[in-house]
C-alpha cells in the first residue's frame, strides 16, 4: 500500500503510535463501580475509581512506594488505598496517608500522573496528552446513546492487533464479502472520499435490505430467498482517533478506540437502530419510550457480536503475517484507505511536534 519512498522515510504504518491529545474510551460506564478497574492506554498503565460523589478519577496505575498496581486496592471516600502497605492517594496523584508513619516522620512527597477524564453518554473518556489541551478538544460523544429514538447494542472489541488494522478493516466496506449473510447490505461501491487533518469520509453507495418501518422485514436476514434490495447510502468516518458509520436513516455505528500497544486494541462498537419511523411512538409518553429503549437495550447483540469475531479473526491473522514477514507487501484498491493511512501518519507527527514543544 505504502510506496518505497514512503517505506524507506517514515515508519511503518503497523509501528505508528497516536495522537495522544485526543479523548480516547477506555471502559463502560457500568465497568466502573465500587472497586478500581485497571485499563491500559497505549503502554499506559491506569487506575479508574469512583469517589464518594461517584464521580470517575483516573490515576496512574502504580503505587509509587513499591510500585505494585493501585488496582488492586480499594476506594476508601475520595481516596484509593494500595493493597500492599496502605498508601492513600486522592484523584489528584498525591499520598495522603501511610497507615505506619511514625510520629517524626513526614508525608512522602511522591505524587503519581492524574488523568483528564469524563463519563458521558455511557462511557469513560480519558485525555492521555498535555492536559492543557484537554478542553481545546472535546471528546466525540454518542448522542444517540440517551436519545429515545435510538435503541442501543454494544459489543467489546479485543483484538492481538495494531489499531491501523481495525480503522482500516471499519472504513474498507469491500471487505463485508467475509460477512455473507450477517449484514443488512450489498454490493458497496465507493463514490468520493473527503479529508482533511482530523478526519476521513468515505461515501459508498450500497445495496440494503432492511427497512425499519417494516418490521417484518427482519426475516429477510435468516431467510436471504425474501431479500428485495433496494439502494442506500453508507457512509463511513475515521474522525480521528474513532470511528462512525451511517446506513441510511436507519442505522448507525460507532467504534469507540483504545489502543492498548503496538500488537494489542480495544474498542467498543456501538450499534444504534433508529426508531424515528415509528411516527405514533413518539407521542406516547416519555416514561413508555425510555421503557420501551431500555426493554430492547441489546438486541442485535447475537450479530453484532458474530460480525465482530469474523473481523477480529482476519484482523489478528493480518497482524501475525506482517510479524512473520514485514517485509511483505500489501496490494490495495480501496483508494479510502490511503487516506486512512495518510490521517494517521498527520496525528503521529503531530503528537510528536507537540511532545517537543
Amino acid at each position: 500500500m505504502e510506496s518505497a519512498s514512503l517505506k524507506n522515510s517514515q515508519p511503518h504504518i503497523r509501528k505508528l503510535g497516536i495522537n495522544r491529545n485526543h479523548w480516547y474510551v477506555v471502559a463502560r460506564s457500568t465497568e466502573v463501580k465500587n472497586q478500581p478497574v485497571g485499563v491500559i492506554l497505549w503502554n499506559q498503565a491506569i487506575v479508574l475509581f469512583r469517589d464518594s460523589s461517584g464521580t470517575v478519577c483516573a490515576l496512574e496505575n502504580r503505587c509509587p512506594h513499591r510500585q505494585v498496581k493501585l488496582s488492586h486496592g480499594c476506594v476508601i471516600g475520595d481516596i484509593i488505598q494500595c493493597q500492599y502497605h496502605g498508601w492513600q492517594f486522592k484523584s489528584s496523584g498525591e499520598c495522603v496517608g501511610v497507615p505506619y508513619l511514625g510520629k517524626n516522620q513526614k508525608l512522602p512527597t511522591c505524587k503519581i500522573r492524574s488523568y483528564p477524564v469524563k463519563e458521558l453518554d455511557g462511557f469513560i473518556w480519558l485525555f492521555p496528552g498535555k492536559q492543557a489541551l484537554a478542553d481545546t478538544n472535546p471528546p466525540l460523544g454518542v448522542p444517540e446513546w440517551d436519545h429515545l429514538n435510538y435503541i442501543a447494542t454494544v459489543s467489546t472489541i479485543n483484538c492481538n492487533a495494531h489499531y491501523s488494522y481495525l480503522i482500516e478493516n471499519l472504513m474498507d466496506m469491500y471487505h463485508g464479502h467475509l460477512h455473507q449473510n450477517w449484514q443488512a447490505w450489498a454490493n458497496p461501491e465507493l463514490q468520493d472520499i473527503n479529508e482533511n487533518n482530523n478526519r476521513v469520509d468515505a461515501h459508498y453507495q450500497a445495496q440494503s435490505y432492511y427497512r425499519i418501518d417494516k418490521i417484518w422485514s427482519i426475516s429477510q436476514l435468516f431467510f436471504p430467498a425474501l431479500r428485495r434490495l433496494h439502494p442506500e447510502p453508507l457512509d463511513v468516518s475515521y474522525i480521528y482517533p474513532h470511528w462512525v458509520s451511517t446506513l441510511g436513516k436507519d442505522f448507525k455505528i460507532y467504534c469507540l478506540l483504545c489502543p492498548v500497544s503496538e500488537t494489542a486494541t480495544r474498542a467498543y462498537l456501538v450499534h444504534f437502530t433508529s426508531l424515528n419511523a415509528f411516527w405514533r411512538l413518539h407521542k406516547l409518553p416519555v416514561w413508555f419510550r425510555k421503557f420501551i429503549k431500555n426493554s430492547l437495550f441489546g438486541s442485535a447483540q447475537k450479530l453484532l457480536d458474530g460480525l465482530v469475531r469474523q473481523d477480529v479473526l482476519m484482523i489478528e491473522e493480518e497482524q501475525q503475517a506482517y510479524l512473520h514477514n514485514p517485509e511483505l507487501r500489501n496490494y490495495e484498491l480501496n483508494r479510502a484507505l490511503v487516506s486512512v493511512q495518510r490521517l494517521m501518519r498527520r496525528q503521529a507527527e503531530l503528537d510528536k511536534a507537540i511532545k517537543n514543544n
